[in-house]
């Protein structure tokens, strides 16, 4: 009994600095978890690998830095998987933060040797038109006119100047809408207006937290979607390019798993000495 009494003595810094070792250690090593990838993943990648070269995708950066972990490394296999098809990229936010996460997700991309022998060009291959306040009232204005919603990029470049954006008016000359969220505005408002409204084709990659409520969507209004680290990392095991996404899901299942140990030892440690002190 002494030993059971023992783990209910124990202090909680111990329980955390064991966390904090499941959490890095696998960072450091090579191996990975077995990723089934789901329809709604595979969807999504299918939508895209079969746009012809030249498609127009537009991507939403609806997201800031504390959602980085989960939605950032959507953001780079699905820039890698565009840039790999020669696909056209316009960029977003209705976030303030989201198109600083687009230029990091760029600098990263742009860092791969095979997309970096892809010479590609600002304003000809992609470009970040930057963030937008109004929400739901800037996705219903791109409806009608993308210019006049975002008269100048993100570094103050006039829209109608740039070479890719001559040919794009509205959602109309947009192939594929893909919309990073992690809450309000984001796919929700997404679905009901570019999709609803304007017959917009739409993926999206949520949190872990909010995909479950996109679910309901598939495959009428969603092509489908990326739910949290497991769908990056399905991703990447679709586009044969495992990066961040999948190493993380090694640490997280590690993580996991010690603390549901030491939530299955705790109870028990609990009932054990519950039953000695109603005998005592």
């Amino acid at each position: 009994m002494k030993f059971f009494d023992r783990l209910l003595a124990i202090d909680r810094r111990i329980i955390f600095l064991f966390v904090i070792i499941a959490v890095t250690l696998p960072l450091f090593s090579k191996a990975t978890l077995h990723i089934e990838v789901s329809p709604m993943v595979k969807a999504v990648y299918d939508a895209v690998d079969n746009l012809p070269p030249g498609s127009k995708v537009l991507v939403s950066f609806d997201y800031d830095p504390a959602s980085a972990p989960e939605l950032q490394p959507m953001a780079l296999s699905f820039f890698r998987h565009c840039f790999s098809k020669d696909l056209k990229v316009v960029i977003i936010g209705l976030w303030p933060q989201g198109p600083v996460q687009a230029n990091i997700a760029l600098e990263d991309v742009f860092r791969d040797p095979e997309i970096k022998a892809k010479n590609l060009k600002y304003g000809v291959d992609y470009v970040n038109l930057g963030y937008m306040a109004g929400n739901e009232v800037v996705i219903q204005s791109m409806g009608s006119n993308i210019h006049t919603t975002f008269p100048a990029d993100y570094t103050g470049n006039r829209t109608s100047e740039l070479p890719l954006m001559k040919g794009i008016k509205n959602f109309d000359n947009i192939d594929f809408i893909y919309n990073l969220s992690a809450g309000y505005p984001g796919t929700m408002e997404w679905v009901q207006f570019a999709v609803d409204r304007f017959q917009a084709k739409l993926g999206a990659g949520n949190t872990a937290v909010q995909a479950p409520g996109m679910y309901p969507y598939i495959p009428e209004q969603l092509v489908g979607v990326l739910g949290g680290m497991k769908g990056g990392a399905e991703y990447e095991i679709i586009a044969k390019r495992p990066a961040r996404a999948v190493s993380y899901m090694l640490s997280q299942g590690v993580s996991h798993a010690v603390i549901i140990f030491f939530i299955i030892i705790g109870n028990l440690a609990f009932f054990v000495t519950r039953g000695k002190k109603k005998t005592s």
